[in-house]
Protein backbone atom coordinates (compact mmCIF):
# COMPACT_ATOMS: atom_id res chain seq x y z
CA UNK A 1 0.00 0.00 0.00
CA UNK A 2 1.50 3.25 -1.46
CA UNK A 3 1.72 6.41 1.30
CA UNK A 4 -1.65 8.27 1.76
CA UNK A 5 0.51 11.59 1.42
CA UNK A 6 1.01 10.73 -2.01
CA UNK A 7 -1.80 9.07 -3.02
CA UNK A 8 -3.52 12.45 -1.92
CA UNK A 9 -1.46 14.74 -3.38
CA UNK A 10 -2.17 13.13 -6.77
CA UNK A 11 -5.69 13.63 -6.25
CA UNK A 12 -4.90 17.24 -5.52
CA UNK A 13 -2.86 17.46 -8.72
CA UNK A 14 -5.61 16.15 -10.62
CA UNK A 15 -8.42 18.45 -9.37
CA UNK A 16 -5.83 21.37 -9.89
CA UNK A 17 -5.02 20.18 -13.69
CA UNK A 18 -9.01 20.11 -14.20
CA UNK A 19 -9.83 23.37 -12.57
CA UNK A 20 -7.07 25.52 -14.92
CA UNK A 21 -7.16 23.18 -17.96
CA UNK A 22 -9.41 25.50 -19.86
CA UNK A 23 -7.33 28.45 -18.89
CA UNK A 24 -3.68 26.59 -19.78
CA UNK A 25 -5.13 25.33 -22.87
CA UNK A 26 -6.31 29.17 -23.91
CA UNK A 27 -3.15 30.51 -22.94
CA UNK A 28 -1.22 27.64 -25.19
CA UNK A 29 -3.10 28.54 -27.96
CA UNK A 30 -1.53 32.13 -27.77
CA UNK A 31 1.39 31.37 -26.99
CA UNK A 32 1.72 29.29 -29.76
CA UNK A 33 0.14 31.26 -32.50
CA UNK A 34 3.07 32.58 -34.75
CA UNK A 35 0.59 35.37 -36.24
CA UNK A 36 0.20 36.81 -32.85
CA UNK A 37 2.55 40.13 -31.87
CA UNK A 38 5.66 38.56 -30.06
CA UNK A 39 4.63 41.04 -26.78
CA UNK A 40 0.88 39.39 -26.65
CA UNK A 41 2.49 36.16 -26.85
CA UNK A 42 5.34 36.90 -24.37
CA UNK A 43 2.56 38.26 -21.46
CA UNK A 44 0.88 34.98 -21.93
CA UNK A 45 4.09 32.82 -21.18
CA UNK A 46 4.28 34.78 -18.04
CA UNK A 47 0.30 34.74 -17.20
CA UNK A 48 0.96 30.60 -17.70
CA UNK A 49 4.35 30.72 -16.16
CA UNK A 50 1.96 32.05 -12.91
CA UNK A 51 -0.38 29.35 -13.00
CA UNK A 52 0.46 26.78 -10.08
CA UNK A 53 2.83 23.92 -11.23
CA UNK A 54 0.55 21.41 -9.65
CA UNK A 55 -2.42 22.04 -12.55
CA UNK A 56 -0.07 21.11 -15.37
CA UNK A 57 -0.86 17.65 -16.61
CA UNK A 58 2.32 15.86 -16.43
CA UNK A 59 2.46 16.38 -12.47
CA UNK A 60 -0.05 13.19 -12.59
CA UNK A 61 1.13 10.25 -11.90
CA UNK A 62 -1.15 6.97 -12.81
CA UNK A 63 -1.44 5.46 -10.14
CA UNK A 64 -3.77 1.66 -9.20
CA UNK A 65 -7.07 2.57 -7.42
CA UNK A 66 -6.60 -0.53 -5.51
CA UNK A 67 -3.65 0.01 -3.84
CA UNK A 68 -2.08 3.00 -4.69
CA UNK A 69 0.66 1.53 -6.14
CA UNK A 70 2.77 4.01 -9.27
CA UNK A 71 4.44 1.82 -11.19
CA UNK A 72 3.25 -1.53 -12.46
CA UNK A 73 0.04 0.22 -14.21
CA UNK A 74 -2.05 -1.23 -16.32
CA UNK A 75 -4.40 2.10 -17.89
CA UNK A 76 -7.28 -0.14 -19.11
CA UNK A 77 -8.40 -1.32 -15.99
CA UNK A 78 -6.63 1.32 -13.82
CA UNK A 79 -4.54 -1.15 -11.53
CA UNK A 80 -1.40 -2.19 -10.56
CA UNK A 81 -0.32 -5.75 -12.09
CA UNK A 82 0.01 -7.18 -8.39
CA UNK A 83 -3.94 -5.54 -7.79
CA UNK A 84 -5.12 -7.47 -10.83
CA UNK A 85 -3.51 -10.20 -10.19
CA UNK A 86 -5.03 -11.02 -6.57
CA UNK A 87 -8.94 -9.93 -7.70
CA UNK A 88 -8.48 -12.13 -10.99
CA UNK A 89 -7.57 -15.51 -8.41
CA UNK A 90 -10.12 -14.23 -6.49
CA UNK A 91 -12.73 -14.21 -9.35
CA UNK A 92 -13.60 -10.49 -9.10
CA UNK A 93 -12.44 -8.98 -12.72
CA UNK A 94 -15.04 -10.68 -15.54
CA UNK A 95 -13.77 -12.66 -18.22
CA UNK A 96 -10.18 -13.20 -16.45
CA UNK A 97 -8.43 -16.51 -16.00
CA UNK A 98 -5.41 -16.84 -14.24
CA UNK A 99 -3.58 -19.07 -16.31
CA UNK A 100 -1.88 -22.07 -14.67
CA UNK A 101 0.48 -25.05 -15.76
Amino acid sequence: MAKKSMVERDLKRRRMAKKFESRRKRLKEILYDKDKPGEERFMAALKLAELPRNSSTTRIRNRCLVTGRPRGFYRKLKMSRIALRQLGSEGKIPGLVKSSW
